[in-house]
Parts: C-alpha cells; sequence; structure tokens
C-alpha cells in the first residue's frame, strides 16, 4: 500500500500532468519528480476530477498493465481531456478542480474451495477480477456496496461482467481479490489526504 507521502506524490503527479499537457500537448516526464519505488510498480489506478463538489471526469486503469507512474499520467489526461460525458477541461479550470487518484492493489489470487469464496470476500473492502480461459471481468469494491450486495452476489456479478454465466465461480473460474486507497485534494492544488475507497470513481 502507499504512505500518504507516496499518496501525495501521485496527486501532485496527476495534476502536473494534466496542467503540462493542457498548456503545452506535451506528455510530462515522471522523473521530474522524487517518486519512490513504488511507482515503477504495475498497478491499476483511477483519477478523478471534481468542480464545486460535481464530477468532471474520471478514467483509469482497472488492471496493472502500467508502471504506476505512466498510469496516473495517462489515466490524468485522459479524464481531463477523453471522458466522453464532459468537455474537455481548459487550462483556468484546473484552479477550481480538486483531483481523486485511486491506486489498486496488486490483485492475488483467491486459492480456496468454491464453498469458502463467499466467506473470504469481504464486501466494501474487496474489489473482485474473474478470470477463465480468455475470458475475465472486474468490479470494484464500492460496486458491491453501492448495489447492495453480499459476497455471493457480488461474485456472480464479476462472473457476468466477464462474460461467464453468474455461477462460473463455483465451476473453476480463477478469482482474484484487491484491494485500493483514495488520495484527494481538500481544495484545488491544496493538502492531500487519504479517503474512503468507496467514494471512488466506478
Amino acid at each position: 500500500m502507499l504512505t500518504n507521502e507516496d499518496g501525495k506524490s501521485a496527486v501532485t503527479l496527476a495534476r502536473r500532468a494534466i496542467e503540462t499537457y493542457l498548456e503545452t500537448g506535451e506528455m510530462i516526464d515522471p522523473s521530474e519528480l522524487d517518486l519512490s519505488s513504488i511507482f515503477k510498480e504495475k498497478r491499476g489506478v483511477f483519477v478523478t476530477l471534481k468542480k464545486d463538489g460535481d464530477l468532471r471526469g474520471c478514467i483509469g486503469h482497472p488492471y496493472p498493465d502500467s508502471q504506476l507512474d505512466s498510469a496516473i499520467i495517462d489515466s490524468s489526461i485522459s479524464a481531463a481531456t477523453r471522458d466522453p460525458r464532459f468537455p474537455p477541461v481548459e487550462l483556468p479550470e484546473m484552479n477550481a478542480i480538486t483531483l481523486e487518484v485511486t491506486v489498486l492493489s496488486q490483485p492475488e489470487l483467491v486459492d480456496v474451495s468454491p464453498e469458502e469464496l463467499p466467506e473470504y470476500v469481504e464486501v466494501g473492502k474487496h474489489g473482485l477480477i474473474a478470470k477463465k480461459g480468455y475470458s475475465q471481468g472486474l468490479l470494484l469494491p464500492q460496486v458491491a456496496t453501492e448495489q447492495g450486495f453480499d459476497s455471493s452476489e457480488f461474485l456472480s456479478h464479476t462472473c457476468l461482467k466477464a462474460g461467464l454465466s453468474p455461477d462460473e465461480w463455483k465451476k473453476g473460474a480463477q478469482i482474484y481479490c484487491f484491494e485500493g486507497q483514495i488520495f484527494t485534494e481538500n481544495t484545488p492544488d491544496g493538502d492531500v489526504s487519504e479517503e474512503d475507497f468507496e467514494r471512488a470513481c466506478r
């Protein structure tokens, strides 16, 4: 998991990535910041922009397919300029926008019998990935809480997200768990604190 200092660095990187891109059209070089070694690990991440308390953009890498620093840069710029729900952010707007960076832990295979899976999965804490063959699907932890799923329902809906039958977790689908951390600016470009993961963007 990230330390508070890592979290502050993640949010600083996100803001600089957006502002640099909006001003110059260039991607920021993460080596310009003094980042810890965790930023070289492959992690899933979401970046959320909010303006006056309302969502202004949210895009991420749900899977650990890139180094954390690169994933933050890509997600930040995408959230600001490529979220189809909103017009692209303009540079002056950044003075009124707060940023949230949600970092996902490395998914770990749950190595228990299917009968034990519902007891292992903690609703509100764990996100899930279901895999079988070439099919895979992911649901973030807050989905179960927002939808009122119990652990069995959460497993079933994760299988559905993967394009599998809802009871595939009982029939050999691999189930992976992960957790997450949200680091958010309290005010635009202000102090950063860690928040409850259930507030993350879906």
